[in-house]
């Protein structure tokens, strides 16, 4: 099972991409779990997670994350600013799935 999360300025406006991504998953049979937290709660999930998303409005923790995350062997990435405007989840579960899969 992948798990992924999502982190965003307070965890609320990636809400709705889970969903997405979840049902995405869900329709091609992806068994994987995916959250969305604040910066303030990722402290509380970083042990277990398989790659970590941002949102584009906290890609200025994109370093910092990859300096605390990449030794650990979690990538890191930024979710693209348009998939993430118009809420692709199956873009963004494809783009998850694909750097885990490397």
């Amino acid at each position: 099972m992948k798990r992924i999360l999502l982190v965003c300025s307070a965890g609320m406006s990636t809400s709705l991409l889970v969903s997405k991504m979840q049902a995405s998953a869900k329709e091609q049979g992806v068994e994987c779990w995916i959250n969305a937290v604040g910066e303030a709660e990722l402290r509380k999930h970083e042990d277990n997670i398989d790659i970590l998303l941002l949102g584009p409005q906290v890609r200025f923790l994109l370093n910092k994350m990859k300096t605390k995350f990449e030794p650990k062997g979690i990538p890191v990435e930024v979710i693209n600013t348009v998939d993430y405007g118009t809420m692709n989840g199956a873009k963004v579960l494809k783009h998850a799935l694909d750097v885990l899969n490397k």
